[in-house]
């Protein structure tokens, strides 16, 4: 059952006083999330064309929004899945609200470790109905670190997309850093016949030294 927003934070409030907590956004004591945090995570969405494909992300990967997500992809606070779900929910707005929502899939390593897929938690909070079409094809090394060739290099030919031949679809992910991974999702699901609307992630990076990875590639 979903608790309507002014249960849920009672219930945060109650929660705090047994078991003391911080604020994930600015380490505020006594609250999961400040009220001055819960602002800065209002939808502010923007728009990347990256080699034709449109991407729209919901808020910056910087200050409260880019904490908040770490908090809930590294430390297992999905608490705070609510508070950042309007933000995919405004990107997928500003695409079609009618396409298939097709989200990265969830390495195995990454599901063992946390238990759920963030992309996945965060669409549902955001009242999203999400189709899982893409599966890994192979292994890759962790992203982080990695420069921009070096990333699509990694990811290159590692996605599968089962059905959705002749569906509309926006991809969805959390983070959009170079546009790597969101180009081998885009090329995996054009290749089973797939109409790519768009993408839709949480939050976007900076651009970095003025350079993207490119989201489309040929099947």
């Amino acid at each position: 059952m979903r608790l309507p927003p002014v249960v849920r934070l009672s219930l945060e409030d109650a929660l705090a006083l047994l078991l003391p907590v911080e604020c994930a956004g600015c380490d505020e004591p006594d609250a999961a999330l400040c009220d001055a945090c819960r602002s800065a995570l209002a939808p502010a969405p923007t728009l990347q064309i990256l080699d034709g494909v449109r991407v729209w992300s919901g808020l910056p990967f910087a200050g409260v929004p880019a904490r908040v997500l770490r908090a809930l992809k590294e430390e297992g606070r999905t608490g705070l899945a609510p508070s950042i779900a309007p933000a995919l929910a405004a990107a997928v707005r500003a695409l079609d609200r009618d396409a298939v929502l097709v989200p990265l899939p969830t390495s195995r390593a990454s599901m063992r470790r946390r238990g759920y897929r963030v992309v996945d938690l965060v669409a549902r909070h955001g009242g999203l109905r999400v189709t899982r079409l893409l599966s890994p094809g192979r292994a890759t090394a962790d992203q982080r670190g990695l420069g921009v060739d070096e990333r699509a290099r990694n990811v290159a030919g590692s996605l599968r997309a089962r059905g959705g031949a002749g569906a509309r679809v926006i991809v969805l992910d959390d983070v959009v850093t170079t546009g790597a991974t969101l180009s081998e999702a885009v090329r995996a699901l054009r290749h089973a016949g797939a109409e790519i609307v768009g993408c839709a992630t949480i939050a976007a990076t900076a651009r970095h030294n003025g350079r993207r990875a490119p989201l489309v590639t040929d099947p």
